[in-house]
C-alpha cells in the first residue's frame, strides 16, 4: 500500500479545495444550513429580532434577542448578530 496516495484520496474524499477559486454559486452556499443571523427590526413600531439563514432567506421573528440567539442554538446552527 502506498500511503501517499491513501492521503491523497482521503483529502481528495474530504472535499479539500482552493477557496480562492469558488464560484458565487459555491461561495453563497458556504454555511448555509449552518449559519443564521439576527438583525434588529421594527415590526409594527415595537423593537423585535427578525432571524434569517446565512442566505439571507427570513425564517422568523423574536420578542428579544437572547431568544432569537436561543431559537438558532436549539436547532443546531451558530447565531450571528448584524447591526
Amino acid at each position: 500500500m502506498n500511503i501517499a496516495s491513501d492521503d491523497d484520496s482521503a483529502q481528495s474524499a474530504i472535499g479539500a479545495f482552493d477557496i480562492r477559486h469558488l464560484t458565487v454559486d459555491q461561495l453563497a452556499a458556504l454555511g448555509v444550513s449552518q449559519l443564521a443571523y439576527v438583525k434588529p427590526v421594527l415590526v409594527n413600531g415595537t423593537r423585535a429580532f427578525a432571524i434569517h439563514g446565512a442566505d439571507g432567506t427570513p425564517m422568523a421573528v423574536a420578542g428579544a434577542e437572547d431568544l432569537a440567539f436561543a431559537a438558532i442554538r436549539q436547532h443546531e446552527m451558530v447565531p450571528s448578530l448584524v447591526h
